[in-house]
């Protein structure tokens, strides 16, 4: 029987709440049989950050799985997670003007799904996607902050952006605003790659250098993310850290329909 080859992922996530923060606003989630996978870095008082980066995480994902199940065969992959991030928003942001305790609240959200061998990465806010091959680490999404858009107009330089205070002003959140503004990335993906989700509780602390060293070691996605969450705490861990991180691996169609276990086939 001929073997065709295809990809299948491997995957880990991991949060800390940090070194110097009382509570985790981050949060995490995915539907390893849909192939979809997010982070969301929350903001607000009285833990409404918390609440609005979990709202945020399953209103996607179900919003996602509900039009996959209903669309997938007429529907693109784009279209479909531009829905789920619009319902997100809509959630986060009616839930919000209900509760006065929950006024104002947001969070970031970045969140990739997979079509055959492409990823489709969708972004708000500051919390990014890198992808890691031959290693090398290239950050995918471009930050919605004051500072890039400082960068971007030439007035700072991405050393000036690092030093800086304002590290946490973004200028585009889910909930923030009645409508949003998502960016949306593909890539081709290849056997070896390896995509990150990252809040900027790790990023600020974790060039793309370090990442790709650190993925490159040959070490499994959980123990990649959990040197990765320890480098933020050691650098001091201002904020809280969540990194989701997916490894393609190559494998006989055969394999991946019956026998892979722990990992999702494409």
């Amino acid at each position: 029987m001929p073997q065709q080859s295809l990809l299948a992922f491997e995957f880990a996530a991991l949060t800390d709440i940090g070194c110097k923060r009382s509570n985790n606003e981050d949060s995490f989630g995915y539907d390893a049989e849909l192939q979809i996978f997010a982070v969301c870095d929350g903001m607000g008082g009285n833990s409404a950050g918390e609440v609005a980066s979990g709202m945020a995480v399953r209103s996607l994902i179900d919003s996602y799985a509900a039009s996959t199940r209903v669309d997938a065969a007429v529907e693109p992959v784009e279209n479909r997670l531009m829905s789920a991030i619009v319902k997100a928003n809509r959630v986060v942001r009616d839930a919000g003007d209900s509760n006065p305790e929950h006024y104002g609240m947001g969070t970031t959200l970045v969140c990739v799904c997979f079509d055959t061998e492409r990823a489709v990465i969708g972004n708000v806010g500051d919390s990014r996607a890198y992808l890691v091959r031959d290693g090398y680490c290239t950050q995918i999404t471009k930050d919605h902050s004051y500072l890039e858009e400082q960068i971007q107009k030439g007035n700072i330089t991405p050393e000036m952006a690092a030093a800086s205070n304002m590290q946490s002003v973004i200028t585009r959140a889910i909930g923030a605003a009645e409508d949003v503004e998502p960016d949306f990335y593909a890539a081709r993906l290849e056997p070896g790659d390896m995509v990150l989700l990252a809040s900027d509780g790790l990023t600020r602390y974790a060039s793309p250098e370090l990442i790709a060293a650190m993925a490159a070691s040959g070490r499994e996605p959980e123990a990649v993310c959990r040197a990765l969450v320890e480098h933020a705490k050691q650098c001091g861990g201002v904020d809280n850290i969540t990194c989701v991180l997916l490894r393609a691996n190559e494998v006989p169609q055969e394999i991946g329909q019956s026998e892979a276990a722990g990992t999702t086939a494409l």
